[in-house]
């Protein structure tokens, strides 16, 4: 199994899939995204169909998951059910890198380079 090397850049946001659905028999995608400081992020949505995990690599981001708000930092993790609102910025002054893991993998690169 090889990693996508392809990044997919949605105005300021980048995204690089390491896991897709084809991978894990529809179990699960992995992706990287990164968010540069101060950029502007997508409005806070929820999926319906599966839930996620995000762990943070580098910078921090908040997220808000309902009405909690989370600091991810390198080493922090978050669990975000399916069906709860939840959206995420990069309020400070060092660009953020997370891992998102999906499950099942219902997700995959076509959706978000649609959303571009």
């Amino acid at each position: 199994m090889q990693s996508n090397q392809e990044i997919i850049r949605i105005g300021q946001l980048e995204i690089r899939f390491l896991l897709e659905s084809a991978d894990t028999n529809g179990e699960l995608t992995m992706f990287e995204f990164f968010v540069p400081a101060g950029a502007k992020v997508p409005v806070p949505h929820y999926h319906e169909k599966y839930n996620e995990v995000i762990y943070g690599l580098q910078g921090t981001m908040t997220f808000t998951i309902g009405h909690q708000k989370l600091d991810i930092s390198p080493g922090q993790l978050c669990f975000i059910p399916r069906g709860i609102t939840h959206g995420f910025t990069n309020d400070g002054q060092q660009d953020a890198k997370a891992l998102a893991v999906a499950t099942p993998g219902l997700i995959g690169p076509t959706y978000f380079k649609e959303v571009a």
